[in-house]
């Protein structure tokens, strides 16, 4: 059992939660993740970054968007209660060089993982550029973290409401075509942002580095369920991963494999809708 130190609500459906779990504070490195479980005996095992982590406080932070039934339950618990199982830290953790310079593209909830990543590349001596996009701009996060870090920080908003109104991908291939162009790339994001920011960098030979969230069940690539083609060949991305060339990512499949519960996904995020609903109505 973990307990939930710190509870903030970030924007309409995005939370952050700090969670006592000394032993993965300790041993966590940039880039990896938790998959946590709400119900031992039920509970659908989710993966999640760890946004940071405090070891002399012996906890972690996670931030997460509501888009179904375990992240909506997530939601719903307070300060001071207590998620039943939390595994980690999980994945290979980032290679972290003195590179140069580093273009780094969180795509909204994706800005929560670069952003121990972003740091560790700061102290790493690299010139670290960031781009951060959202639909709007009640749905930017850590802007302020981000800003700390960043030699350079460009805001995207779909709609117009703050920075620039713009794709990721439009200020990505502005520093691309500049000379020197960026000697490394990473987007962190929805699939298709990484997709396209990859599409992006691949005329200019940047290397561009992809963090993917797929569906997981045990974390030890036995399950299979995280599988994603990268060059032709199959990888698993909870051992192999999360982090892969994006140039070779087969992100249609990807994709493809993301939806395959969606049906499953739907009707159990309605039920807990229903439900709610029929309490408040007292029935």
């Amino acid at each position: 059992m973990n307990k939930i130190l710190l509870k903030e609500q970030l924007s309409d459906d995005v939370f952050m939660m700090k969670l006592e779990a000394p032993l993965i504070a300790e041993e966590r490195l940039p880039g990896q993740f938790i998959i946590l479980q709400l119900d031992s005996e039920y509970g659908e095992r989710i993966p999640l970054t760890i946004a940071d982590a405090d070891e002399k406080e012996g906890s972690i932070t996670i931030i997460f968007q509501v888009v179904g039934k375990t992240t909506s339950d997530l939601s719903d618990l307070k300060q001071g209660e207590y998620v039943d199982n939390l595994v980690g830290p999980l994945g290979q953790p980032t290679h972290i060089e003195n590179f140069g310079t580093v273009v780094c593209v969180g795509g909204g909830i994706g800005v929560a993982p670069m952003h121990p990543i972003a740091k560790a590349l700061k102290e790493a001596g690299n010139k670290v550029i960031i781009i951060m996009g959202a639909r709007n701009k009640d749905l930017l996060i850590m802007e302020k973290e981000m800003t700390a870090i960043g030699d350079e920080l460009i805001i995207c908003t779909d709609d117009g409401s703050y920075g620039r109104k713009a794709l990721v991908t439009e200020p990505l291939k502005e520093l691309c075509e500049k000379d020197p162009k960026p000697d490394m790339a990473i987007a962190i994001g929805p699939p298709i942002m990484m997709k396209f920011c990859a599409e992006t960098t691949r005329p200019f030979k940047v290397f561009t580095q992809v963090s993917l969230n797929t569906i997981m069940v045990d974390g030890t690539g036995m399950c299979g369920g995280c599988r994603v083609n990268i060059d032709g060949r199959p990888k698993f991305v909870c051992v192999d991963g999360p982090e892969f060339d994006g140039h070779l990512v087969d992100f249609d499949n990807m994709m493809a494999r993301l939806g395959a519960y969606r049906d499953q996904e739907s009707k159990a995020h309605q039920c807990k809708l229903d439900k709610q609903i029929e309490a408040k109505e007292g029935r």
